[in-house]
């Protein structure tokens, strides 16, 4: 694995041999000495990290710090302060610019190198989880990508998911869990032929045989990871068409033997289905989609969820309303701008939001080139 690179930023020659002699053996390193290098620096070799002293002769170190986030609005740079500025005032104006860590000149080796690792460490992980939200991302628009539902519907479901699953008493990291697993249920589609997937109207027999293999099919790619989401993706992809009283798909299981995720987002799905617009239908009024649910209770879906469902209706139309206040029924290429980086209104991060837009138009460029003739 190539050495990750480590920008430092000081215009005293002494200080940036100290420093390059501390790292030079682990990382790669660039220097510069002032700010104008530095955001050269910073688009050309791209660091994990930067090692930025405050007192560089053409722009204050705090600023400097602030411009290297705006080419980097991510913010998956770190940026460590090395200074010989000591005092408390000096130290809180480098976390405020940005700054994830603050070292006072004159450094310590086994301080430094300490500090860096560390760092460096986190934006790895951040790299990583970046990579398996993707993963999860293109797997779950794959999974709809020769049907008639937009990419916004799994992702729609998949709130209404994780509202669910709270009010039927799921902590925080298991209903998040359960929001990225749930866009993934359909992934077994991907074994259903396109003419079947995309047919105006009601299928046959014959298809209908076809159509029930694809929660088999799912659940034999999802299984194949270790990983907690995916397995509780497997567990949702074989379950969710399955009903409360038995007549359910593919094993006919009844009551609680089918796992509670599933049943949450067989419920999370149908509301949403119903909502929709399809080749076949007009979405229908919410009164009609609630007296449905209702309806089912005991025999489509588990009772105790309907009745979580019901009690929390006023947040699940509040999740609904977000997603056409904000436009997101996405053509793959349309980019969205969200207020913040903190938990919408919806129960999705808008950074998940983000990645979807882009995820999408690599989906769609990977199923072209899979599909075109060798």
């Amino acid at each position: 694995m190539a050495a990750q690179t480590v920008l430092i930023v000081d215009d005293e020659p002494a200080n940036l041999a100290v420093l390059e002699g501390i790292l030079a053996d682990e990382y790669t390193l660039v220097a510069a000495r002032n700010g104008a290098e530095a955001l050269v620096a910073m688009v050309k070799h791209r660091p994990a990290l930067v090692l930025l002293d405050v007192g560089l002769p053409d722009v204050d170190g705090y600023v400097l710090c602030r411009q290297m986030h705006q080419i980097d609005p991510t913010r998956r740079v770190q940026v460590i302060f090395v200074t010989g500025y000591g005092d408390p005032g000096h130290e809180a104006a480098g976390f405020d610019a940005g700054g994830v860590d603050y070292i006072v000149k004159p450094v310590l080796p086994q301080l430094v190198r300490a500090r860096v690792s560390a760092h460096l460490a986190r934006v790895q992980a951040s790299v990583l989880e970046t990579s398996y939200r993707d993963a999860i991302l293109m797997l779950g628009h794959a999974g709809h990508y020769n049907d008639t539902d937009t990419g916004a519907h799994i992702w729609r479901m998949a709130a209404y998911a994780r509202a669910i699953a709270q009010a039927c008493g799921w902590d925080a990291q298991s209903s998040d869990r359960l929001e990225l697993a749930a866009p993934m249920h359909d992934t077994g589609k991907l074994g259903v032929p396109q003419a079947i997937l995309r047919k105006p109207g009601p299928l046959d027999a014959k298809e209908w045989a076809i159509m029930k293999t694809h929660p088999q099919v799912g659940h034999d790619i999802l299984s194949k990871s270790s990983a907690p989401v995916f397995q509780l993706a497997a567990e949702i992809s074989l379950r969710h068409h399955e009903k409360w009283d038995g007549s359910g798909y593919p094993d006919g299981l009844r009551g609680k033997a089918i796992p509670q995720s599933a049943r949450i987002v067989a419920l999370a799905d149908v509301f949403d289905a119903l909502s929709m617009r399809r080749p076949y239908k007009e979405p229908w009024a919410k009164a009609n989609i609630v007296e449905y649910i209702e309806a089912g209770s005991g025999a489509h879906f588990d009772p105790d969820i309907v009745n979580a469902f019901i009690r929390i209706l006023p947040q699940i139309l509040g999740i609904q309303q977000h997603w056409i206040d904000e436009d997101i029924l996405l053509p793959a290429l349309r980019v969205i701008q969200y207020p913040s980086a903190s938990k919408s209104a919806s129960g999705m991060s808008p950074d998940l939001a983000l990645q979807y837009t882009r995820v999408m138009a690599m989906t769609a460029e990977t199923m072209k080139l899979a599909s075109s003739p060798c």
